[in-house]
């Protein structure tokens, strides 16, 4: 936990640097936004960026991909414009912050990776037994409770290496709360959060210090955002659903299990969107909602205009680029959302055009 803390503070403090030097840089009509947080986000957050710039070459936006837990401390030490989180703040956390705007500007599925190279089929998983692995019940490739999920297939005899994210992950958020809603004994033992003890594996920095670890270990299993297994050339399972499909993590998938939870969606945007309804038959169960994290107010209309004209675009038509990398696109009434939330957003107590 001590190098885990030391590692934030150092990334906290190169993003101080970074926002400093931002605003020491440029011409006076130049704007530089430093935003953090998560990993989960970050390929489309960087095309985001890139196809922002290229329209609006005055506005500078360095996004550090340090994991959602960083990002959410960055905006509370007021070091960067923006956060970015896999895991919404409850009322109960923002207690005592500044307050803020949480804004949903991208969804996707949350892949389960793995390492079985000798594994022809693709691996099928129901709940119970991604629990046990997690949990370290089950600890060989040939146990009799994977094996019943993949039947007549030729399982490796290795034994199960499980990695998870070592540092406040809003990737874990999700996998946690999964795993939190299937599973009895994980929500007695472990519980949800972006960070937990974990009973078996080792940790990996980010989900690519998870990507790197199941890729160069055999017998491994991880979870990470899907563009992060697909770059990385690594199979996914299949996971089975309350309908009783074996799902894989697909952007559609997602957008399903989006579409299941719509009424609750409605009343409270932070709802989790996982383990849905028999009735989504077609939804893959470990999808999750990724949110901007921004301060109400700020000190300079410049860069809060900006920031607001950045914001627009990511819910607007940035969405088509995130489909483009397997995330699924916003609905039209998180859309909708997302436009009253803006509103919100204020310079000096004055509203922002």
């Amino acid at each position: 936990m001590k190098l885990i803390n030391k590692i934030e503070a150092l990334a906290l403090t190169a993003l101080t640097l970074a926002a400093v030097t931002g605003c020491k840089s440029g011409s006076s009509n130049s704007v530089s936004l430093v935003g953090a947080g998560s990993t989960f986000v970050y390929p489309v957050m960087t095309r985001w960026t890139a196809d922002f710039q290229a329209k609006n070459s005055n506005v500078q936006i360095n996004y550090q991909s340090i994991g959602s837990g960083g990002g959410v401390q960055a905006v509370k030490q007021g070091t960067v414009d923006f956060g970015a989180s896999d895991a919404p703040l409850s009322d109960e956390k923002m207690v005592g912050m500044a307050p803020i705007v949480q804004i949903p500007e991208s969804a996707g599925p949350v892949a389960v990776i793995y390492n079985l190279p000798t594994l022809k089929a693709p691996l099928k998983l129901s709940a119970d037994v991604l629990a046990g692995i997690f949990l370290g019940n089950i600890k060989t490739w040939q146990d009799p409770k994977i094996k019943a999920d993949n039947p007549g297939v030729d399982l490796p005899k290795e034994d199960v290496l499980v990695v998870h994210r070592a540092e406040g992950s809003g990737t874990s958020n999700i996998f946690t709360t999964y795993l939190t809603a299937v599973s009895d004994e994980w929500k007695t033992k472990v519980g949800k959060g972006s960070q937990v003890s974990w009973p078996t594996g080792n940790g990996g920095k980010g989900s690519e210090g998870v990507t790197g670890q199941v890729r160069q270990s055999p017998g491994a299993i991880g979870y990470v955002d899907l563009t992060y297994a697909l770059q990385n050339n690594l199979p996914v399972a299949s996971i089975k659903n309350q309908a009783g499909t074996y799902v894989a993590p697909t952007a559609a998938a997602a957008s399903a299990a989006i579409a299941a939870f719509a009424p609750a969606l409605a009343k409270d945007v932070r709802t989790p969107i996982v383990n849905p309804p028999a009735t989504a038959t077609d939804a893959y169960p470990i999808s999750g909602l990724t949110f901007f994290i921004i301060p109400k107010d700020g000190t300079d209309m410049a860069k809060r205009a900006a920031l607001k004209k950045f914001i627009r675009y990511v819910v607007s038509d940035g969405q088509a680029t995130a489909s483009e990398l397997n995330y699924a696109p916003l609905p039209d009434a998180i859309k909708a959302q997302d436009a009253t939330a803006l509103s919100q957003l204020t310079a000096n107590g004055q509203p922002i055009p």
